[in-house]
């Protein structure tokens, strides 16, 4: 995991705290998932807004902004579940930050990690990825500036192609490498059954099926590094 933390520009800041509420009283989320949002989140803020006006960074009709939300947990758990459901509830791409109270580590300061899903938007229901994060982080760790960005579209790009665990190929848009690391889950997955069967199975001939539909399976996963 990368241990980057971006300093976000002054001229971005916004500060404003936003009810938890105004995520799960919509009705559409599981009994679960509030309770999540109860147990876990002790305060939600809308920290940074990126944008033409506050950043010089021309928008684009996708995208015109990217916003910055700081999440203070209460115990220092927070479900992916909960960012996708304010992911969701915002039509704009989201950077999240994630922070651990001070009584977590047992010191002056707490700590926090960067996350965030990459989000295809437009028509429709936003498309969300699995999330991406870096490792946890003092709060008071040294911020890179932000990354040279023709567009915000650009910007957003070069925001998280960081944290993804994938290097990304030449020319590779990153809504690709996000497709690459759901095909890599996916057959992780498959694999890991196929050793369990594996295993278990007692018929030689059926082994060697097995062993074959593995070793298949395993070079598709390495294709997609």
């Amino acid at each position: 995991m990368t241990d980057l933390l971006y300093h976000w520009p002054g001229s971005s800041h916004v500060g404003a705290r936003v009810p938890k509420e105004r995520f799960y009283d919509r009705g559409t989320l599981s009994a679960g998932l509030k309770d999540r949002f109860v147990s876990q989140v002790a305060r939600i803020t809308w920290a940074y807004k990126l944008s033409t006006a506050t950043i010089n960074v021309p928008g684009t009709d996708e995208i015109p902004e990217i916003d910055v939300f700081r999440i203070d947990t209460k115990n220092g758990d927070l479900a992916d579940g909960v960012l996708a459901a304010i992911d969701k509830a915002i039509p704009r791409p989201l950077i999240f930050e994630v922070t651990r109270p001070v009584a977590e580590i047992g010191s002056g300061h707490g700590t926090i990690r960067m996350t965030a899903a990459h989000k295809q938007v437009g028509l429709g229901a936003a498309k969300l990825s699995d999330y991406f994060t870096t490792g946890w982080l003092p709060a008071d760790h040294d911020r890179t500036e932000l990354p040279a960005a023709i567009s915000l579209a650009a910007l957003y790009a070069e925001l998280i192609e960081p944290l993804t665990p994938l290097e990304t190929r030449p020319g590779e848009e990153l809504s690709a490498v996000a497709d690459r690391l759901a095909a890599i889950k996916r057959l992780d997955r498959e694999i890991a059954a196929l050793e369990r069967r594996l295993r278990t199975e007692v018929q030689l001939n059926r082994k060697v099926e097995i062993r074959r539909d593995l070793k298949t399976k395993q070079q598709l996963r390495e294709q997609q590094r």
